[in-house]
């Protein structure tokens, strides 16, 4: 009876003990030098690759994609769709128009695909009627967009919905309108571009692209100077 209280409190013992040291070794030791390493080579990345302002101030992370809405007449209203503001580079579609997502507002909180097939009936007629305001958003006094001249990304989503990237063509398409919206001169507004697009990694890998978040932060701060 004795021996096996005694043996039984032993094994408690050595399981507390076991508990305790591996609490502190996974809970606390483990965690503190995975972040040190982290924060010490690669601070950007792991404070959520931060974008921020001439001010310093936070306007969000490289790795998501934003809206650029104009407010909503009725903010209650569901059913109302958001309109674009032309004065800022827009991104990939969202609230559905050409989308092949299930995210229609770069929420964080849901991503993927809705993955309909190319010859879906309503897949045709969002792509179709993104187009159409591709078109009609980025033509001006001086300057039509032209069918041919929309990428696919101008009327498609991103398959989770969260890219933040453009094609340089479907910047490029956008620089007149921008530049007649912000009062700049069209070359100014393709040096911005031209600033911000980023090649294929590693030179082969991918395909060169344009961070919308960076540009129209470029873009603030050139307005504002």
């Amino acid at each position: 009876m004795n021996n096996s209280v005694s043996n039984t409190a032993r094994l408690i013992g050595a399981g507390l003990r076991a508990l305790l040291v591996l609490t502190v070794i996974c809970g606390v030791i483990y965690p503190l030098a995975v972040t040190g390493i982290a924060q010490a080579l690669f601070n950007d990345k792991a404070n959520g690759s931060e974008i921020k302002d001439k001010n310093g101030q936070v306007v969000g992370s490289s790795l998501i994609g934003q809206t650029y809405n104009l407010p909503k007449q009725n903010p209650d209203d569901p059913e109302e769709a958001a309109k674009p503001d032309l004065k800022w580079f827009q991104p990939r579609p969202s609230n559905g128009l050409g989308t092949n997502s299930v995210n229609t507002q770069y929420s964080l909180i849901l991503s993927g695909a809705t993955n309909k097939a190319a010859d879906n009936p309503d897949l045709i007629k969002l792509v179709t009627d993104a187009k159409a305001a591709v078109i009609t958003d980025n033509s001006t006094a001086t300057y039509t967009v032209k069918p041919e001249d929309v990428p696919a990304d101008a009327v498609t989503s991103s398959g989770s919905g969260l890219d933040p990237n453009i094609s340089p063509a479907y910047a490029q398409i956008q620089t007149h309108r921008i530049a007649e919206q912000n009062n700049l001169d069209v070359k100014q507004v393709d040096k911005l571009v031209a600033d911000h697009t980023t090649g294929r990694t590693l030179g082969f890998m991918g395909e060169p692209r344009v961070n919308v978040l960076e540009l129209n932060t470029a873009l603030k701060a050139l307005t504002k100077s």
